[in-house]
């Protein structure tokens, strides 16, 4: 016996396949922090799945793998959470008054909120995490980045006379880094706005010369 579909139960069949459609960025959102919260590791495909809301052939249709989700997360983070801290740093007439806004924009943006895991995604997963190497790649330039922004600054105040010209510029950037980096774990560990405004303050106490400038 030979069955004809007509063309509205091939329509119906055909919705019925198709894998079900989604939004993109939120997807991506979600995958972002995610990753954040757990680290690539532990962020299993059925946690990614879960937290995406949507199926494990769509998320390998859409991403391509897990690897390739934790890129473009990662990526996602530095284009949209990384600008509200780290743009921070060009802020101010002096590189006191920029290194200064960028711990204390740390203050406010690491701290847990909602949602949004404490800490900063980049720096956590320096210290507990484990990928393949293009990954490890990726999210180390991002942290040399950080440093090279810092550099750039201080070198800057030294040509404008701010800082005097036998500063040790890589010391000194490396010291904020690790200030900031430093905040970001504390912050994971459930530091408050308050404390972390401590720490900044505390570090901005070592501007060489003593110098207590206000932005």
């Amino acid at each position: 016996m030979t069955y004809v579909l007509l063309d509205t139960e091939m329509a119906a069949m055909a919705v019925i396949g198709r894998p079900r459609e989604f939004d993109r960025d939120a997807a991506l959102q979600a995958a972002m922090l995610l990753f954040w919260r757990k680290g690539f590791a532990a962020a299993s495909m059925n946690d990614l799945c879960d937290a995406m809301g949507i199926r494990s052939p769509s998320l390998y249709a859409a991403f391509g793998s897990k690897e390739a989700l934790y890129l473009e997360a990662f990526e996602h983070y530095v284009q949209t959470i990384g600008p509200t801290v780290w743009d921070k740093l060009a802020v101010g007439a002096t590189a006191h008054a920029g290194v200064e806004n960028l711990l204390l924009a740390g203050t406010e943006s690491l701290p847990e909120s909602g949602a949004i895991p404490g800490g900063c995604m980049a720096v956590l997963a320096a210290v507990s995490d484990e990928w393949p190497a293009a990954i490890a790649d990726v999210v180390k330039n991002v942290r040399l980045d950080m440093l090279g922004m810092l550099r750039s600054r201080l070198e800057t105040a030294v040509t404008e006379g701010e800082l005097p010209a036998s500063t040790d510029i890589e010391h000194l950037s490396r010291f904020y880094l690790s200030i900031f980096q430093g905040m970001a774990i504390q912050a994971r560990d459930g530091a408050t706005a308050a404390e972390l405004k401590g720490i900044a303050a505390a570090a901005m106490a070592a501007w060489p010369n003593g110098r207590q400038e206000r932005p």
